[in-house]
């Protein structure tokens, strides 16, 4: 069977969720396999398509979108003349290049964040390590309302109403018939940290207890003996997807861009830190507890 047919492929008919941005990372891996296959460089691909290597780099890996006279002109390079191949890989780019519903807060998102918008939506798994507040598919609308005031002191009411918005948007991926695994790991000390007042902690630390309730989220608490563990890791997610061409990646923030890592090499570390994160926090079974005593508290 032909390696670019439908059949041979599980993302020739598109991912369920997060359709665009998962289209342009495996349809930009693919294109990354028959470059490689042939022994091509990354600059002699950029050459055949008036671009540079650095471009090509990019459309690899997912991080800009496909023109298809670019993606012909690339297949005819790597030797992929069959009609039926062409017209499968061609036809992607369309739906690849679609915009996702969070394209229309494209005033208040910077462009290295829709992309992780895309990748939560896709994600079978999502594993959360926060430090500095509650991590926010599982923020109430006030908690969320005051901390992204305390993240964007310079935001006008109406900005920051459409920060909350969009955000209260993301968290429908854990009310869908098939939500995504969350495993948090949260340090205490944001459980301490007051955020919007006592009211709007006291409602926070409430929509915790129930949100570990459902079988799809899970939570452990960090112990203020072990917050050390934490401060030095600081916050990160990897999240992990259904198609098995898609690497895991870890996604690190920073205060003007992030970073995406998909090395195996880096995964490893990524997965083992998590893991000992894990291991120094409370089981799952104790954050219900040790949210009711926090409130008191507040």
């Amino acid at each position: 069977m032909n390696a670019l047919q439908p059949s041979g492929h599980p993302w020739a008919a598109g991912p369920g969720h997060g359709g665009p941005t998962v289209l342009r990372i495996l349809l930009g891996g693919q294109l990354r396999r028959l470059r490689e296959a042939k022994g091509i460089s990354r600059e002699a691909a950029g050459d055949a398509i008036r671009a540079s290597g650095s471009k090509i780099s990019r459309l690899e890996l997912g991080r800009v979108g496909f023109k298809e006279r670019d993606v012909a002109d690339l297949l005819t390079l790597y030797g992929v003349h069959d009609r039926e191949e062409r017209e499968t890989m061609l036809g992607l780019v369309f739906r690849a290049n679609a915009p996702g519903w969070w394209h229309n807060f494209g005033d208040i998102l910077p462009s290295w964040f829709e992309v992780y918008i895309g990748l939560e939506e896709a994600a079978c798994t999502l594993r959360i390590h926060e430090t500095r507040f509650v991590p926010e598919l599982l923020q109430t609308e006030e908690y969320a309302r005051a901390s992204i005031g305390l993240a964007h002191p310079d935001a006008s009411a109406v900005e920051v109403e459409r920060r909350v918005t969009l955000l209260m948007r993301r968290q429908e991926i854990l009310r869908r018939s098939d939500p995504p695994q969350l495993w948090a790991v949260l340090d205490e000390a944001a459980l301490h940290r007051p955020v919007g007042g006592d009211g709007v902690m006291r409602d926070q630390l409430h929509a915790l207890i129930e949100a570990v309730r459902s079988p799809a989220v899970t939570v452990q608490i960090v112990p203020a003996g072990h917050g050390a563990v934490t401060a030095l890791t600081g916050p990160f997610s990897m999240l992990r997807f259904a198609e098995a061409a898609l690497p895991d990646i870890v996604y690190l923030e920073q205060l003007t861009s992030a970073l995406y890592l998909d090395k195996p090499a880096d995964l490893v570390v990524y997965k083992r830190c998590l893991d000992r994160l894990s291991v120094n926090a409370r089981p799952p079974t104790a954050t219900a507890g040790i949210c009711a005593d926090l409130l008191a508290a507040w």
